[in-house]
């Protein structure tokens, strides 16, 4: 069985790449950084919409390009590597697949032709606080016709025009879509370690919204979406993951120390070795997540699984060892050492932390066995 991209999807990636290092370095990544004032690079924004990124997965029929998920699994990936700031995960892994998911054929052409045009940017608000959100806990409620409760972190809450949202109804729980220029909508910008992707506390006051999906139909769509967004989050992080090395490699062939290289010393070159690992285990999990997602198999939930942990292990493990090869310069704010490290835990924590997705890969491993 062969899990490699295509001649085509490698091309793509190529142009990708050509693209973000000419229109998102790491210059462009440090003017958000340190402007509090600008919560993504807008521009880098409008470029990716007119490269027609955002329409990669929505069907020709409501004006996107009508690729597959392999497409975006590479897009996914070079978007890692350049740490782009911008919300693309929010708007493209999350709106983009939850109404695809669960939206109706009229909310369908509503919305989605305006994401792949640039019109909409998106959040995904399940999160009220420490712990997991469910329909004991959920305090966001949704009557049918409006939402009230507050949402906090939402991942680019601060800029988005619209928001998924998941509430209490009735007994159980629904994903509901919002527009958040809508009444009744508050929203506060929030401090956190990588303000390169802005985050948010909303609160909503019988904001008007519209169910995606079936009344109490929450619970199963947010574990399905949650699924599609680990293994794309993924790919990110082995994208992020993989620039790591190759500055630290690349270091540690320049430094000199004692008239030497400093890779030529032992505790280096197994600093690199073990990020090689990490790294060649992640994307071994990743293409088989990125497998099971294009082709809807069975297994999705246990390669997404398995997918998002590696990746976690391996971004956060190289993020720590190039600022470690770097030595005393590796902490400083003039290397770019401390950009894919913010990047690499807060992408840890996204669509839940590495100890949710290990129980879940256990509960799949416990399902499949008893099979």
């Amino acid at each position: 069985m062969n899990f490699d991209f295509s001649e085509d999807q490698k091309y793509l990636a190529g142009e990708a790449r050509k693209f973000l290092s000419q229109e998102c370095t790491t210059a462009h990544v440090r003017a958000v950084l340190n402007d509090a004032s600008v919560p993504y690079h807008k521009e880098l924004w409008g470029k990716i919409a007119e490269m027609g990124w955002l329409g990669t997965t929505i069907p020709e029929e409501h004006g996107g390009l009508g690729l597959g998920m392999l497409e975006m699994c590479v897009l996914a990936e070079e978007i890692g590597r350049a740490i782009a700031p911008v919300p693309f995960a929010s708007t493209v892994y999350y709106l983009t697949e939850a109404v695809k998911l669960a939206g109706s054929e009229t909310q369908k052409a509503a919305i989605l032709p305006r994401i792949a045009a640039g019109e909409v940017i998106g959040a995904y608000a399940a999160s009220e606080g420490p712990g997991h959100p469910d329909a004991a806990s959920l305090k966001t409620v949704f009557d049918g016709e409006t939402l009230t409760g507050t949402k906090i972190p939402v991942a680019d809450g601060d800029v988005a025009t619209h928001a998924v949202v998941l509430a209490k109804e009735g007994s159980g729980a629904s994903l509901v879509l919002v527009d958040l220029s809508g009444p009744g909508v508050t929203r506060k910008t929030l401090q956190t370690l990588d303000p390169t992707r802005s985050h948010a506390e909303i609160t909503f006051s019988k904001t008007p919204a519209q169910r995606l999906g079936g009344k109490g139909d929450g619970a199963m769509l947010n574990d399905q979406l949650m699924d599609r967004v680990a293994v794309l989050l993924a790919f990110e992080q082995l994208g992020g993951a993989s620039v790591c090395l190759e500055m630290a490699n690349e270091y540690a062939k320049q430094r000199y120390a004692f008239g030497r290289p400093i890779g030529g010393n032992q505790a280096i070159k197994h600093k690199l070795a073990d990020m090689y690992v990490k790294n060649e285990v992640a994307r071994s999990n990743s293409y088989y997540g990125a497998w099971a997602l294009s082709t809807g198999a069975a297994e999705l939930p246990e390669a997404a699984a398995a997918a998002r942990v590696a990746a976690s292990e391996a971004f956060w493990f190289a993020s720590k060892e190039n600022i470690q090869t770097h030595g005393g310069m590796g902490f400083t704010w003039e290397v770019d050492c401390h950009l894919f490290y913010r990047r690499a835990k807060l992408l840890s924590v996204q669509a839940g932390a590495p100890k949710v997705w290990k129980e879940k890969l256990v509960r799949a491993l416990e399902a499949k066995n008893a099979a």
